[in-house]
């Protein structure tokens, strides 16, 4: 079995599209922070994995059905896992896989089994336009976090990214700076103690930069390119320079926190990372909506739904604007483009601007879900063609 996640990526949800070992399991169901609301979710997800035994049961034999459903039944009794969930659930199970996604929006209940995983509402929460990542980086520790406006939350660093310098040097920390005391005290609240000798660079520091070189690496390789988000160092000012100077991460941002995030609750470090990622927010969406302007004005560009699904199944579409939280009842098919729009209550009906968007991923194109006072028109949908 792999092992439970936090934080949700597209590599992770792109693993799970290619997996094509039936029958694969999808629960969705909105959690909650705090109490009380948050003791009737373990109650609530026993009675989708009710659901889920009654789908298995109709195809499937007891034997099967239980072996299947062992790890959803796991979970529901996992205590400490209950009073630390998010605002959305995901749990995706099947044959020699089970993965969990905490995700930081609400999620409508569903369960489904089927021949594939019902992936659309873990791809559209990865599209919305607005989310970021704060590093939080002193000698004695180092801390993820990952947020929009409105949340943050700190997530599970990926297996071997180094958390204190004694861990990433190891043997290698120069003597006789083998103990975080010579590096300040905890949280990185005081200035590295000084030991050169023979007019050397101070050797604490060279330690500190070896020390931040790997942490950049890891956090490049492990976090920054798998989500595609822009990244905020937070971090006392003495250590600023340096590791904007070491690192490599294409994603870091030129404005920080000059801050020890251990300092701040994290309401307020989620207050003052937005106020540095808000204008490149703004202007990015800015940018985009003039894009399309321009784009539709010249023919290379619509709103409208049927001209777009038509463009999107020719692989026209290199940006599709889709409004958070629309919806346009009705059947997409994908070969030809065509649409009907129909009853969203129909148990045969989906979003058409989900599967218009799962399309032009397939396609090569780029998603991105935006903020309806935003968009660029009224229909729910913008798109820019390549040609």
């Amino acid at each position: 079995m792999t092992e439970k996640r936090i934080f949700l990526t597209t590599k992770a949800l792109a693993e799970l599209a290619s997996v094509r070992q039936p029958p694969c399991l999808s629960l969705y169901q909105p959690t909650h922070r705090h109490r009380p609301e948050n003791q009737q979710d373990p109650i609530r997800f026993r009675n989708l994995v009710k659901e889920l035994e009654t789908l298995l049961r109709q195809k499937y034999p007891a034997a099967e059905t239980q072996l299947l459903l062992e790890p959803f039944e796991a979970l529901a009794h996992d205590h400490d896992f209950w009073i630390h969930t998010l605002d959305g659930l995901a749990v995706l199970g099947g044959p020699g896989l089970f993965q969990v996604f905490q995700i930081q929006r609400p999620v409508a209940e569903l369960v489904v089994v089927a021949d594939s995983f019902h992936t659309k509402p873990l791809r559209r929460f990865l599209q919305s336009v607005g989310r970021y990542q704060v590093l939080g980086l002193s000698l004695s520790k180092i801390q993820l976090f990952e947020g929009n406006r409105n949340v943050l939350d700190e997530i599970d660093l990926a297996p071997g990214i180094p958390q204190t310098i004694t861990q990433a040097l190891g043997a290698e920390l120069t003597e006789p700076h083998q103990t975080v005391a010579s590096y300040g005290g905890v949280g990185g609240d005081s200035t590295p103690m000084h030991h050169s000798q023979g007019g050397k660079k101070d050797e604490a520091d060279i330690d500190a930069e070896r020390f931040f070189r790997a942490v950049d690496r890891a956090v490049l390789e492990h976090h920054s390119r798998p989500a595609g988000l822009p990244l905020i160092l937070a971090a006392l000012p003495e250590h600023h320079h340096l590791f904007h100077r070491v690192s490599h991460n294409p994603f870091l941002m030129a404005e920080g926190l000059t801050i020890n995030p251990d300092a701040l609750p994290i309401d307020e470090l989620r207050v003052r990372a937005w106020q540095v990622v808000e204008p490149q927010y703004q202007a990015r969406l800015a940018t985009l909506a003039d894009e399309f302007a321009v784009a539709k004005s010249k023919g290379l560009g619509s709103d409208d739904l049927a001209q777009v699904a038509q463009a999107a199944a020719a692989g026209r579409v290199a940006t599709l604007l889709i409004e958070a939280d629309r919806q346009i009842a009705g059947r997409l098919d994908s070969s030809t483009g065509q649409v009907e729009v129909a009853d969203l209550s129909h148990p045969q009906v989906d979003d058409l601007l989900d599967d218009l968007g799962e399309l032009v991923g397939k396609m090569g194109g780029q998603v991105l879900v935006v903020p309806a006072e935003q968009m660029p028109g009224r229909t729910g949908l913008a798109a820019t063609y390549r040609y």
